[in-house]
This record gives structure tokens, sequence and C-alpha cells, in this order.
């Protein structure tokens, strides 16, 4: 039996609120799945909620209040928090990066998202709505 988890896109408000909001879906009231790229990617591979077998959808609903939400603005914001952090060889690119979301280009933080779904879980896993 396929099990459905609904992320309402209004809801998400950011970054933050994303990892709220899908911990919810997944986990119930105060749950986990994630609370970074990595973690998230990890999350959907398995054992975090999500049955055994693969069995499942994610239906993002107002998919597009989430894009808005998650686009370059909230991806600036989260480059420059990981840059505080990163390890010397890794700053030139993530500075190439803050450039890019500053400028109102590359892949947004929505975007990061989706694909690491469509990657990670079966075709059709992903239903945006």
């Amino acid at each position: 039996m396929t099990v459905t988890y609904v992320i309402d896109g209004a809801e998400v408000t950011g970054l933050e609120r994303f990892w709220q909001v899908i911990g919810e879906a997944v986990n119930g009231p105060g749950g986990y799945f994630g609370r970074n790229l990595d973690a998230f990617a990890d999350c959907l591979s398995g054992g975090m909620g999500t049955p055994d077998d693969g069995d499942f959808v994610i239906e993002w609903r107002d998919h597009a209040s989430s894009a808005r939400a998650l686009g370059h603005e909230e991806t600036a914001r989260h480059v420059r928090r990981l840059l505080g952090r990163a390890h010397p060889t890794n700053r030139p690119a993530l500075q190439r990066n803050l450039d890019e979301a500053l400028a109102g280009h590359g892949p947004t933080l929505f975007d990061q998202l989706v694909e690491i779904i469509e990657e990670r879980t079966a075709p059709g896993t992903l239903r945006l709505r």
C-alpha cells in the first residue's frame, strides 16, 4: 500500500520551516526528516519513517509558494551560513554559488530539494501540485 506524505507548500516560508514541514509530514508532530541537504538525502534512502519497500509518494501541494520561499534570496542566505563554517578549500566554490544566487541565477534551494527527491526515490515519487 502506497503511503502519501503531503507537504503544504504555503507553510514553507524558508529552509528551516521546510525541515519542520517535511519532518511532520513523514514522522508526525515534531518529527525529523533531515535538517540539511545531506541528511535529507540520507532520510529519503530509508529507515527514517518511510516504508522499507520505498512505496511512498511525496505530494507537494502549492509547490509554487515553496519555490518562491526557497528561491534565490533564501538560497543566498543559506550559502552565506555555509561559507562561515566551510573548509577553506570549499570557500571559492561556495562564493561562486553565493554570487550566482545574489544575481538571481543558478539552482535554488527548491531546485536542489526537488533534485534530491528525484535522485533518491523511485520515478513518480514526487508529485508537484
